[in-house]
């Protein structure tokens, strides 16, 4: 069995389209590590709708005397004090994402649609909140999806038809997976980067949609 990327390694490619400046939502769970692997040289400002602009990342159990329950992100994770972070009421934490303020929203993923719709709040038959996630896939920023390829099953997540509840329509710019960077186009599925050792007719067998290799097809760098 050929080796896939760990999660923590999807945030890493993740994060590397952030841009100097950029205010960036990261939803529940994995997105969270984005915060841990920025760039060397730009200055990323997070976003949470529980009221935090400009927070660092997550506290680790070796830095629990930092530790402060009023400086958490959405995940209710302890997140580091930086210079110059604000705090606000949950309103205008999602006035920002609602009015447009978001430049990009990283969300998990149960189910992506080759039209971009995303399916990640709940799977059928089973209870739960959708939270913050349908604003964000709606504000109108960039949304990067950052799931693993496939279930534990093996049944693919990149889907021609989402069958899960939708969280939004047509709203995925990009996904990044253990095995791919995958591109939302109007053509359809644009498969961008590999993992290495992987090469495009592997990925497209764990993969529902016929996906369009780029002609700069390359190997995901970190």
């Amino acid at each position: 069995m050929k080796q896939r990327l760990e999660p923590a390694v999807i945030t890493m490619r993740i994060a590397r389209e952030f841009k100097d400046s950029s205010v960036v939502n990261l939803g529940y769970g994995l997105p969270t590590l984005c915060s841990t692997y920025i760039p060397e040289g730009i200055r990323v400002i997070f976003h949470s709708e529980n009221g935090i602009l400009g927070y660092g990342a997550p506290l680790t159990t070796d830095e629990r005397t930092q530790w402060d329950p009023c400086v958490i992100n959405a995940s209710a994770q302890f997140v580091a004090k930086l210079p110059g972070m604000s705090f606000f009421n949950c309103a205008d934490g999602f006035a920002m994402i609602r009015g447009g303020h978001i430049d990009i929203s990283v969300l998990g993923g149960l189910q992506v649609s080759e039209k971009g719709d995303l399916a990640n709040w709940i799977m059928p038959g089973r209870s739960g909140g959708m939270g913050g996630a349908m604003d964000l896939a709606a504000s109108g920023s960039r949304v990067i999806v950052g799931m693993e390829h496939n279930t534990k099953n093996g049944d693919t997540k990149i889907v021609n038809k989402c069958t899960y509840p939708l969280t939004a329509t047509a709203c995925v710019n990009l996904i990044v997976t253990d095995l791919a960077v995958i591109e939302i186009t109007k053509k359809g599925l644009l498969l961008k980067e590999v993992t290495p050792g992987w090469t495009a007719s592997e990925v497209q067998e764990f993969t529902e949609p016929k996906l369009i290799i780029s002609p700069e097809l390359k190997e995901m760098e970190l």
